[in-house]
């Protein structure tokens, strides 16, 4: 291999890395992502939500949000088809509710706070 086909080489590899790098931070940028912040003294099992008229379906948040935590979450990408605004409420460890508030899931700096 001579020198010019070494630098060539190189140049594509600089290439196909930056690129590389722009496609996983554009991927990021678009994520929704949004924080809840648990103001009750119960665990948060379950964050339901649900488009205007429509059934409320479970959000995944793993094993639930202890009493006085705050976690950052991001919506699935198969939900990318559906509504900036949802409706959403709690099921606390005792099975009780929130009340359900509507939210802009697509506003920057998104916080949800629920209490009991």
């Amino acid at each position: 291999m001579n020198l010019q086909s070494k630098f060539v080489r190189m140049g594509l590899l600089t290439v196909a890395i930056v690129l590389a790098g722009f496609t996983v931070s554009k991927a990021q940028d678009s994520e929704y992502s949004f924080k809840v912040v648990n103001k009750s003294n119960l665990r948060i099992v379950k964050i339901l939500v649900a488009e205007s008229g429509q059934k409320y379906k479970p959000f995944d948040i793993g094993a639930g949000i202890g009493a006085g935590k705050t976690v950052t979450l991001v919506w699935s990408s198969s939900t990318d088809s559906e509504s900036c605004t949802q409706w959403v409420k709690a099921v606390f460890a005792d099975k009780s509710e929130s009340e359900p508030a509507k939210f802009d899931f697509c506003e920057e700096d998104l916080v949800l706070e629920f209490t009991e």
